[in-house]
């Protein structure tokens, strides 16, 4: 279409999806199936698609959307935007989202059940599609409640039993037991885990999960119930905490931290206090975070490929979307990545 017909249109009418359909000679379900990035459509009929979307400039009313019952848009909600794996997480989801028409947008909690209630509450009213909950807080009877609504995937999340919604974790048992085992092979006997303080000790959650392998791993090595430390969620406490832990008399040879958020302050508190690592003190993280990399860092730690997850989370939540009601419950196999805080060897990748 010349640019003067196409400017003309736009003057005197507004291009809805009826008139991308005529423009491309298709029906207005082939045209939602190529916006919504539908299984099954064919490379000549989105070409057609999208040259008439690109001809008209067709942009959507997502108010109208959401008064016809579909929006586009899903929401994601995050508890703790500290933690150096979300950002993976949502580069997974808009991974997936880019090649179609669905939008994400971003809510955080702080770990406060009534903000994230009111938070997804907000979402529902907003008419969002759908939603992946990332670590949330509240009970499973809570989310099921709001998966009546709408459609929902949670991660890091371990609720096998949920009928209502979907989940998609890491194996955070198998996880632990992999971070023990490593240790094991370096020659480590003394070894202790640090976690969450009490107040996060839901079933579900991943922290608990990752004390529950970690104990098994322990026993199952014939060194019985290891100490599991509580780091407390707030500043300055949390610091003080693996201060005393490094200052002990007792201290272990080797530590398996729940998360890099806490095992990258541990390295930086035992270098200021003149605790080498490893040659004193061998840590282990989880997430494999970017910052765990970084050459000054050097964090061994589990790789439970946040990116993955949240791709894996929003093809299941647009399967949701699209009519699917069975539940889905998807374990990924972690894997840890050696680098100087374990050994002094060079950094390699070994599968769990």
């Amino acid at each position: 279409m010349p640019v003067e017909d196409k400017q003309k249109l736009q003057r005197n009418e507004r291009v809805t999806i009826r008139t991308v359909a005529t423009h491309a000679g298709v029906s207005v379900a082939a045209v939602s199936k190529v916006m919504r990035n539908a299984y099954g459509v064919s490379e000549a009929l989105r070409a057609k698609v999208t040259d008439a979307i690109e001809a008209l400039g067709y942009r959507p009313s997502r108010a109208a959307r959401g008064l016809r019952g579909r929006s586009f848009t899903i929401g994601v909600l995050l508890i703790d935007i500290r933690n150096p794996f979300l950002p993976e997480v949502i580069a997974g989801v808009n991974g997936v989202l880019a090649p179609s028409h669905y939008q994400a947008m971003i809510g955080v909690s702080d770990a406060r059940v009534q903000l994230e209630t009111s938070l997804i509450e907000s979402m529902i009213d907003y008419k969002m599609d759908g939603l992946v909950l990332v670590a949330p807080r509240l009970p499973s009877e809570i989310i099921a409640k709001f998966a009546v609504q709408i459609p929902i995937v949670t991660v890091g999340y371990h609720d096998a039993g949920a009928t209502a919604f979907d989940t998609v974790n890491a194996d955070d048992q198998r996880g632990a037991e992999i971070a023990v085992e490593a240790l094991l092979a370096c020659g480590y006997r003394d070894i202790e885990m640090l976690s969450l303080g009490e107040r996060e000790g839901h079933a579900v959650s991943v922290v608990r999960q990752r004390e529950i392998g970690f104990r098994r791993a322990m026993q199952r090595s014939g060194l019985g119930a290891a100490p599991i430390g509580k780091i407390p969620i707030a500043s300055p406490r949390r610091e003080d905490t693996m201060r005393k832990f490094l200052a002990r008399k007792d201290r272990p040879r080797a530590v398996f931290c729940w998360s890099d958020l806490d095992a990258i302050t541990l390295l930086s508190l035992a270098m200021e206090m003149g605790v080498r690592v490893p040659e004193d003190l061998a840590v282990i993280g989880y997430d494999n975070s970017s910052t765990a990399a970084l050459g000054l860092v050097n964090l061994a730690s589990i790789d439970q490929s946040g990116r993955e997850l949240g791709q894996i989370a929003t093809r299941a939540l647009i399967s949701r979307i699209e009519g699917r009601t069975a539940s889905e419950h998807i374990l990924q196999v972690p894997s840890l990545v050696n680098r100087n805080s374990l050994t002094r060897s060079k950094g390699t990748k070994h599968d769990g």
